[in-house]
């Protein structure tokens, strides 16, 4: 049970991002139809990298590292620092075509990658991990589109900040 909790609090985490680049799309006016569409290859993509960061971490990475714990730490650190320096980057733009749902998608699922890579050094299994992940950052990014024109200048910026503190508190469990 414990380790469930540990993988919601990380699909939070990873789905800040999502949820606040959707708050900032979302007040373009997008049609439901893409809406949806984009909530769900924000899942599929939060889906599968995390099964690509695991091969690579199993196949190349496990051979030359002794700790998994500490490199797991420092991967959520450098989320979440990267997480704070692009804090104030502008976030607008328009989901237009299926090659902006996929490249809005592949963007938001990056740090499902970093993650994967450090899961897999830890787990056997990446697949309860990766469920969890599509399923919390389909839903945050279902939320971040449809209440985007409302709350996208009252809670962007808080969003990005509690995603970098749940990657901090996450990370320090690891060293700790």
């Amino acid at each position: 049970m414990q380790q469930l909790l540990i993988y919601f609090f990380i699909a939070i985490g990873l789905s800040m991002d999502a949820f606040s680049l959707s708050l900032a799309y979302g007040t373009n006016n997008i049609p439901y139809k893409k809406i949806v569409l984009l909530s769900l290859f924000v899942g599929i993509f939060h889906f599968f990298m995390p099964h690509l960061g695991a091969i690579i971490s199993n196949t190349l990475l496990s051979k030359y590292i002794m700790n998994a714990n500490i490199i797991v730490a420092i991967i959520l650190l450098i989320l979440a620092l990267e997480m704070y320096l692009s804090r104030n980057e502008e976030k607008k733009g328009t989901i237009t075509s299926i090659l902006s749902i996929l490249v809005f998608s592949f963007t938001v699922s990056i740090d499902s990658f970093s993650v994967g890579i450090a899961l897999g050094l830890t787990n056997k299994s990446i697949l309860l991990p990766a469920i969890i992940f599509s399923f919390v950052s389909t839903i945050f990014t279902y939320l971040g589109l449809v209440l985007g024109e409302k709350l996208y200048t009252k809670y962007d910026k808080k969003a990005i900040y509690v995603g970098i503190g749940i990657l901090v508190v996450i990370s320090l469990g690891y060293l700790l």
